[in-house]
C-alpha cells in the first residue's frame, strides 16, 4: 500500500495525512472545502517545523513530507487511485455512511476503506458497502503525530487478511496497534469515558472541585492530565455523543452522561475549542484557570 487517502482536513485528518507523509506514502487529502484544506496545509508545515526545531526531523524530510501530499475537493479524485481510504470526518453516522457509500463506488476493488471512528460501529459502516471484508477502524490518537497508539477494530465481516495489513502498516508509520472487536466504544472509550463521566458527577455531586479532581488523578494515578482537562481536550460535544452511544449500545444506565455535562453541551461550553469547558482557554495562552461557574 503506497497510495494513502485521507478523507476530512480536520485536527485529526491532517495528524493522520502528516503521519502518512512522513513516512513516505504518497497522501490524497480530501475535503469539501478549500479554505480547510489551506489550513490542514499551514497545521502541518508548523508541525514539521517544530519537529525540524527540535531536531526530530531534517529540512530535506519536511519538504519531503508537503511534497507528498496533494489537496482534493472532490472524492472522485482523491480516491479513484487509493490502496487504502482513512476516513476521519465529523463523529457522525449519517455523514459517515454517506461517505462510504460514494468511497464504495469510487475506489479500486481491493482498495481497504477504514473509518477513524471513536465510537461508531464498524459493522455498521461496513453493512453499506459491498465489501465489508475490506472495512477496519484506524481508530488514531490526538495529537496523532505524537501518540504512538493505533486502535485498530474489527467490523463483524473484516477479514484476517485486512487486519494483518492494518497491523503491519500501522507499525510501519511508527504507531503501536492494538486490536479491538466490534463493541461500543471499542476498548478505548469504553473505558476512558465512564471515567470522564465519574469525575463530571463528582463535580456535579460537589464531592470535589475541578482542581481538586485533576490533581488527584494526576498526582495521585500518575495520569498526564486530568479528566475534567481532557475531557476540554477532546471536546464536551465529543464526550456527549460518545457516551450516548454507550448509553444506547448497551441499554445500561451506568453510562448515561452527567446532566452536568449535557448542560454545558447545550449551553455551547464546548472545551478549549470553543474557550471554555471546565476551564476558560486564551489563544497563545498554555495555563489553566478554572472556569468561573466552577470557582470556589
Amino acid at each position: 500500500m503506497k497510495n494513502i487517502t485521507v478523507i476530512g482536513s480536520g485536527t485529526m485528518g491532517n495528524g493522520i495525512a502528516h503521519v502518512f507523509a512522513q513516512h513516505n506514502y504518497q497522501v490524497s487529502l480530501v475535503d469539501v472545502n478549500e479554505q480547510a484544506l489551506k489550513k490542514a496545509i499551514d497545521t502541518i508545515t508548523k508541525n514539521l517545523d517544530r519537529q525540524l526545531n527540535k531536531g526530530a526531523i531534517t529540512e530535506e524530510i519536511k519538504q519531503q513530507t508537503l511534497a507528498n501530499i496533494t489537496t482534493h475537493t472532490e472524492l472522485s479524485s482523491g480516491a479513484a487511485h487509493a490502496d487504502l481510504v482513512v476516513e476521519a470526518a465529523t463523529e457522525n453516522l449519517t455523514i459517515k455512511l454517506d461517505i462510504f457509500k460514494q468511497l464504495d463506488a469510487i475506489a479500486p476493488a481491493g482498495c481497504i476503506l477504514a473509518s477513524n471512528t471513536s465510537s461508531i460501529s464498524i459493522t455498521k459502516i461496513a453493512s453499506v458497502t459491498k465489501r465489508p471484508e475490506l472495512v477496519i477502524g484506524m481508530h488514531f490518537m490526538n495529537p496523532v503525530p505524537v501518540m504512538k497508539l493505533v486502535e485498530v477494530i474489527n467490523g463483524y465481516a473484516t477479514s484476517k487478511e485486512t487486519t494483518d495489513k492494518i497491523l503491519s502498516l500501522s507499525k510501519a508509520i511508527g504507531k503501536i496497534p492494538a486490536a479491538s472487536n466490534d463493541y461500543p466504544g471499542f476498548i478505548a472509550n469504553r473505558i476512558l469515558m465512564p471515567m470522564i463521566n465519574e469525575a463530571i458527577i463528582s463535580l456535579h455531586e460537589g464531592v470535589g472541585g475541578v482542581e481538586e479532581i485533576d490533581t488527584v488523578m494526576k498526582l495521585g494515578m500518575a495520569h498526564p492530565m486530568g479528566p475534567l482537562q481532557l475531557a476540554d481536550f477532546i471536546g464536551l460535544d465529543v464526550c456527549l455523543a460518545i457516551l450516548k452511544v454507550l448509553h444506547d449500545g448497551f441499554g445500561n444506565p451506568k453510562y448515561a452522561p452527567c446532566p452536568l455535562l449535557v448542560n454545558m453541551v447545550t449551553a455551547g461550553k464546548l472545551g478549549a475549542k470553543s474557550g471554555e469547558g471546565f476551564y476558560t482557554y486564551t489563544a497563545g495562552s498554555k495555563e489553566l484557570i478554572v472556569a468561573p461557574q466552577f470557582k470556589k
